[in-house]
């Protein structure tokens, strides 16, 4: 179960689901059995420099090796940046959990 984070300052104009959901898309592209991929945004009001950062975090697995991180990664950028529209800084950022990381479903 992936999770992506999506912080940019808020003089940006950008459709921050439409990025969420590209996300997932590539992430479930490329690794069919990831789960859904939680996201969330949050534009900063107090900022210093017009930008966006993506975070997104999965569990390791032996099919995540290097070759996939990388194309991963360089999907992910080219995507996400075709929702921009003006000039900012931009980082992407793709890491994976500790083992010690418990995700689930839970219904009561």
């Amino acid at each position: 179960m992936p999770h992506a984070e999506l912080k940019y300052s808020n003089d940006l104009s950008l459709d921050a689901p439409a990025i969420l959901a590209t996300i997932d898309a590539i992430i479930r592209d490329y690794d069919a059995g990831a789960g859904d991929c939680k996201g969330r945004a949050y534009p900063a009001i107090e900022f210093n420099y017009t930008h966006v950062i993506a975070e997104i975090s999965m569990l390791p697995k032996a099919h995540r090796d290097h070759a996939f991180m990388n194309a991963l990664i360089a999907d992910l950028e080219v995507a996400i940046k075709s929702h921009l529209t003006q000039p900012s800084f931009f980082s992407l950022k793709v890491s994976f959990l500790p083992t010690t990381y418990v995700t689930n479903h839970f219904e009561p």
